[in-house]
């Protein structure tokens, strides 16, 4: 292709994904994630998917809100059974969507809430691992296409929709950076699952470098302060109103909210 018709379809290019990710924002304000992916006609290749979630992340930024870090999903044995796909895949974690140890939350928020039960890490000034506590990972659960495919994943930021940080104890706790323990979420008193703290087998470092390798690709790195959600070991559960919610490291709390 001649240069100047090159230069002419990037052009197009870029515009189309700026108009879909105008789109997208806007879906999302609407609690009606990923519209365009119920045309049977459309179709995303993934590198394009996460060009459009990166698109979507600039209109939030200057729309106000902060990229706080990033999340690494569909990694452990549950998640990859129940969407039938093998990740790992990358999603970003914004400063307006973090929600506190025992807060509630409203039902109507959330397009299908559905959570997760994971271990985070915070980015210390030195690149390394500076605290490892459990969150509750929130999910706008929904799917459009006709089947789960990775780029409607990642178009849609890995489908989340926020995350509940444990108490102050634990925000710099050290205590799991090498010791094991088991991971576990109740709803409403109820073992629903329960299983090891990391869904891969390197631990919370392998985690890290596939995200550092991947960010690489966008000549993007990791920021002390930073936190990142390495993915579930156990599975998807969705939740209803007047649910209690808590995610237990061996026998102990780590976080919890409820949904009204």
């Amino acid at each position: 292709m001649p240069p100047e018709l090159d230069k002419i379809e990037k052009h197009v290019v870029a515009y189309k994904l700026q108009e879909l990710a105008e789109r997208q924002w806007g879906d999302y304000r609407a609690r009606q994630p990923g519209t365009c992916f119920a045309d049977p006609d459309f179709v995303l290749p993934l590198a394009r998917a996460y060009e459009l979630q990166d698109t979507v992340t600039k209109l939030r930024i200057s729309a106000g809100d902060r990229l706080i870090g990033y999340k690494v999903g569909c990694t452990g044995p549950g998640t990859v059974q129940q969407f039938g796909m093998q990740g790992p895949i990358r999603g970003c974690l914004f400063e307006s969507e973090i929600r506190r140890h025992g807060d509630t939350l409203d039902f109507e928020d959330f397009a299908n809430l559905a959570i997760e039960g994971e271990m985070a890490v915070r980015i210390a000034s030195n690149g390394a691992i500076s605290a490892v506590f459990p969150v509750i990972e929130l999910h706008h659960f929904v799917f459009r296409g006709p089947r789960k495919t990775l780029p409607e994943l990642v178009a849609n930021n890995g489908l989340n929709g926020g995350f509940v940080l444990p108490h102050d104890e634990w925000f710099s706790s050290r205590k799991f950076i090498e010791r094991k323990g088991a991971l576990s979420v109740r709803i409403n008193g109820r073992l629903v699952a329960s299983g090891d703290l990391w869904p891969m087998s390197g631990g919370a470092d392998s985690s890290l470098e596939w995200l550092r390798r991947h960010l690489a690709d966008t000549r993007t790195d990791l920021l002390p302060g930073q936190v990142v959600l390495t993915g579930t070991p156990l599975g998807l559960y969705p939740v209803r109103r007047g649910d209690q919610v808590a995610v237990f490291v061996d026998h102990e709390i780590g976080s919890q909210c409820s949904v009204v």
